[in-house]
């Protein structure tokens, strides 16, 4: 008898099996594949790893710059895809050794809800049957699609697919202009693939400050990308030499390959729900927020199958917490969604923390928002990396309620911010604290000095 069974080894559910073991609780973790989810094996890490490659890329091919002269750069594909899977194997082999020195048993296989325990189809062939006192459910995601766009791995693939390319596309259709549309876009461009970006909505990064997304807009189309927004595409056809894309107003476009980022849907089908009390909506998971826990008493759920919920790795990693410690101790422990954070790895980064503009209008709270440009900053300067901004958005007379950045950085910048917001720090309060300089995090200094009223430069 476990006390803890969790399915899925993503970042919602290793976390919760490491995090139990600050409370002695025996523990089993149900994974198909290999431990580490979508994020360690399929998302956050190896894409990263590509646009770091991309970034090398492009500082090496501007380095005349800075008076360093060298032969134009040129891309060796495989090189870059084995380093990859080397950051990807090494993290995972990491991650493997802490579950064993925590003693989290990790059973392989497609686990279920069933007997108010845990059926697994064990890989190596046969069943287990996991009894248990509380059930995580940590299923997470899987790419979407849209009708008539067969995902076949080739012509028509997902981010599955396009980060174990074996050589590089020259010519990229991405629709959906999120997140995963806009990370790929900007890694190929980089590496001078011709893209095209088609976006339904009326901007990059939907629902982030368009403030925020203006400089990785710039950024992009000064690397040819063609952006469409506000932009539907029509069935592709499909040809030997490639796909055609048809959109707006008769237009098309010939591409080798066309990327569908259209978002991530819920794991939750054939997991045994059914059978449950839990909520299911449109395969999200209902929970109490305050201790992850459906209406099935004892059976909880965190990550990406989370109703209303971010679908971000590190959302998922406070979840799993979350639950570990309601389960050992009885006390809620909820996550604050007000201060998780969202990054953008794009060259230019853009980051987000809290409330924009608009999510304060139509929350009914009236605000203030400051901006500061890179221009001005010293350490951007020298980076030959201006195009960027920090904006700090306020209640009137009263604490920050969000943040954005856009720059070189922004990614890690971000989380000074994500204090101001969670501890509800008012402008003046959070000025009266001095930034090294020369850095780029001069500029949330500089934007907190606006914001309080008394401005520096």
């Amino acid at each position: 008898m476990y006390d803890v069974a969790i399915i899925g080894g993503g970042p919602g559910g290793y976390a919760a099996a490491l995090y139990a073991h600050n409370f002695g609780l025996k523990v089993a973790l149900v994974e198909k594949e290999r431990v580490g989810g979508t994020c360690l094996i399929r998302g956050c890490i190896p894409a990263k790893t590509w646009l770091q490659a991309a970034h090398v890329f492009s500082v090496v091919k501007k380095s005349s710059e800075f008076g360093v002269n060298s032969s134009e750069p040129t891309v060796d594909w495989k090189v870059a895809l084995d380093r990859k899977n080397n950051v990807v194997n090494g993290l995972v082999n990491g991650l493997s050794g802490l579950l064993k020195a925590r003693d989290v048993d990790v059973i392989n296989g497609y686990g279920s809800l069933k007997n108010r325990g845990v059926e697994v189809a064990l890989s190596d062939g046969g069943t287990q049957h996991i009894e248990a006192d509380n059930i995580i459910l940590a299923t997470g995601s899987v790419p979407r699609s849209i009708p008539g766009y067969e995902i076949d791995g080739e012509r028509i693939v997902t981010s599955d697919h396009a980060l174990d390319w074996e050589e590089q596309p020259h010519r990229v259709a991405v629709v959906g202009g999120g997140v995963i549309g806009c990370e790929f876009a900007s890694l190929l461009s980089d590496f001078g693939s011709e893209v095209h970006i088609f976006e339904a909505l009326d901007q990059l990064l939907p629902g982030m400050d368009p403030e925020a997304v203006k400089p990785l807009e710039r950024a992009l189309r000064k690397k040819k990308v063609k952006i469409n927004t506000s932009t539907m595409v029509g069935p592709p056809e499909l040809a030997d030499g490639g796909v055609t894309i048809n959109y707006g107003d008769g237009k098309s476009v010939e591409v080798d390959v066309v990327l569908m980022a259209v978002g991530r849907g819920p794991v939750t089908d054939n997991v045994g729900l059914e059978d449950t009390a839990a909520v299911v909506d449109r395969g999200f998971v209902e929970v109490d927020l305050a201790t992850m826990q459906t209406a099935q008493e004892k059976l909880f759920a965190v990550g990406d199958i989370v109703a209303a919920t971010p679908q971000l790795a590190h959302a998922g990693f406070a979840e799993g917490i979350s639950a570990i410690t309601f389960i050992a101790t009885g006390e809620a422990a909820p996550v604050d969604y007000r201060a998780i954070p969202l990054v953008v790895y794009t060259h230019p980064e853009v980051a987000q923390v809290g409330m924009t503009e608009a999510q304060a209008a139509a929350n009914g709270i009236d605000v203030v928002a400051t901006s500061h440009g890179m221009r001005g900053v010293g350490r951007a300067i020298i980076q030959g990396e201006v195009g960027g901004t920090v904006k700090v958005v306020h209640e009137t007379d009263g604490p920050i309620v969000g943040a954005s950045v856009a720059g070189p950085g922004a990614g890690e910048m971000i989380h000074e911010l994500m204090y101001t917001v969670a501890w509800e720090a008012l402008p003046a309060e959070a000025a009266a604290y001095i930034h090294a300089h020369p850095t780029i995090s001069e500029a949330i200094g500089e934007t907190l000095l606006s914001a309080s009223g008394r401005s520096l430069h």
